[in-house]
């Protein structure tokens, strides 16, 4: 079965910009999505025995080495199973929260998921928001360690190597803020773009893999 391979993270459920925004391509999306929602069930740090689990012959592997495995085989095959990805990454103090890069660190392993990656060229969404703006200009430009990182982790030729296409929900704290009322209609502006980017790019997407 070939399917969408949705990764959340944010710890906002319903309320999330991030999740909302995954859900208009969602709606533009045809055929079936595995949902794996890492703030309603995070997977574990990577741990020693996961570590030396990959470098240790099965047979001789401890029973926290099996288990250690057995997860970062299960989370491997079902991210080599699908044929596109889309990933809700928002911006948890300039970085990407910590069940996200977790899942990171279980999936990414050199010789099954890259140093050959076989997904390589798959595509990728990366939706990533954000309480105020790190654009060019911004005064925060330049801070944001989200995005820089994760579409490095996912599309670098050396390690995963996915097409990825982002897109930045920003300034959400502009309705809640104060002294970011003014922003409001950029924060509005930026929605709506976002929005409209997401279900265009799940047109895009389920049209290139469905050739």
């Amino acid at each position: 079965m070939s399917y969408l391979l949705h990764v959340d993270s944010s710890a906002l459920g319903e309320a999330s910009i991030s999740r909302q925004v995954a859900r208009s391509f969602l709606d533009g999306w045809q055929g079936t999505v595995v949902h794996r929602d890492l703030a309603a069930a995070p997977v574990p740090h990577l741990s020693a025995a996961g570590i030396t689990a990959r470098v240790t012959d099965p047979a001789q592997h401890t029973d926290e080495q099996a288990a250690a495995a057995a997860l970062q085989d299960e989370l491997i095959e079902e991210f080599l199973g699908a044929r596109a990805y889309l990933f809700t990454v928002p911006m948890y103090n300039l970085s990407m929260p910590s069940v996200f890069k977790a899942w990171l660190d279980q999936i990414v392993v050199h010789g099954r998921t890259f140093r050959p990656s076989p997904v390589a060229g798959r595509p990728a969404v990366l939706i990533s928001a954000r309480g105020g703006s790190y654009a060019p200009g911004a005064p925060n430009h330049g801070f944001d360690y989200v995005v820089p990182t994760t579409e490095a982790v996912l599309g670098r030729e050396e390690l995963l190597g996915l097409d990825v296409a982002t897109v930045i929900p920003e300034l959400t704290l502009a309705p809640h803020t104060p002294s970011l009322a003014e922003l409001l209609p950029k924060h509005k502006e930026s929605m709506a773009e976002a929005h409209d980017r997401a279900r265009e790019l799940a047109a895009t997407i389920a049209t290139a893999t469905a050739a």
